[in-house]
């Protein structure tokens, strides 16, 4: 999976009655399904029972059980309320009968208010100054440990540059937090906004648990320690366009317990805010 297109596809659901929708797994390195995955297929799913004229606002998940990749996921709609303004939605990912997610979702008619919006710092290295995985990986390749470059070797339809790069072979503690620009790959134009929505909520849960991570990265990384999405939050406040490049920043409040939160929001290259996200993860140190 390369393109936009290839993501589109793979996130639209196959429509198998009664509020029941079907999607296959497409690997980003990881043995089991990614969990952007699960998030965005559940949102397409919730939007197949939803009015036209409303727009998801936020989602509220839990990653239950690790997901196979080779078993189709079912994914089935609780239609919870339907009001004046608001939809509400509650969908249920299973495999093989065993419940491996759950996602709450609401959905707003579009209405005019009073805003404001947080900015970040224009001083911020941009994407030109920046490598990307793939250029990382045809640079430093050779000298990567094999966990990494094989990561790096995966196929994907997202083009990734973070603007901090730490070296693995001579690992540091660095501050809380991370941030990454990144862009499609292939053709963005003539998106609805309710598929820009679903391609948003699949990258966002890339690079979300760096943030909490960092501060220990002297002594652990991804891998020796058991890491794993435990719940998964976005709010979306503006329509946006994928046609230049936008920035993935996060900051990590606390790790603790082998826990570690994350949560931070996206902007376009402009700075508009488009969401905000929060994510707790699972880090857990291996037993040597």
């Amino acid at each position: 999976m390369q393109t936009s297109t290839e993501l589109i596809a793979l996130l639209n659901l196959t429509d198998v009655g009664e509020n029941n929708f079907s999607g296959e797994s497409y690997t980003i390195g990881s043995p089991n399904v990614f969990g952007g995955q699960v998030l965005a297929q559940a949102v397409n799913a919730a939007y197949r029972t939803i009015p036209e004229n409303r727009f998801l606002h936020s989602l509220h998940s839990y990653f239950l059980e690790a997901g196979d990749l080779a078993v189709p996921i079912n994914y089935h709609v609780a239609e919870m309320r339907d009001g004046g303004s608001f939809s509400t939605r509650r969908v249920t990912a299973s495999q093989k009968g065993k419940t491996i997610f759950i996602l709450a979702a609401s959905f707003h008619q579009k209405e005019d208010g009073f805003e404001h919006q947080t900015t970040f710092n224009k001083k911020i290295k941009q994407p030109e100054e920046l490598l990307s995985w793939g250029d990382m990986l045809d640079q430093f390749g050779d000298f990567l440990p094999k966990s990494t470059k094989a990561f790096l070797s995966v196929k994907r339809p997202i083009e990734f540059k973070p603007v901090r790069v730490p070296n693995p072979l001579d690992p540091k503690d660095l501050p809380a937090n991370e941030q990454v620009w990144f862009r499609l790959k292939g053709s963005s134009k003539n998106l609805d906004y309710r598929t820009k929505q679903e391609i948003l909520t699949y990258i966002s849960d890339y690079n979300v648990l760096n943030a909490a991570f960092n501060p220990n990265a002297s002594k652990y990384n991804f891998s020796n320690t058991q890491t794993a999405s435990l719940d998964h939050s976005m709010w979306f406040f503006r329509d946006f366009n994928f046609d230049d490049w936008m920035l993935f920043s996060a900051e990590s409040p606390n790790a603790f317990g082998a826990r570690g939160l994350a949560k931070g929001n996206i902007y376009t290259r402009k700075g508009t805010l488009v969401a905000s996200f929060a994510q707790e993860g699972l880090l857990r140190p291996k037993k040597q």
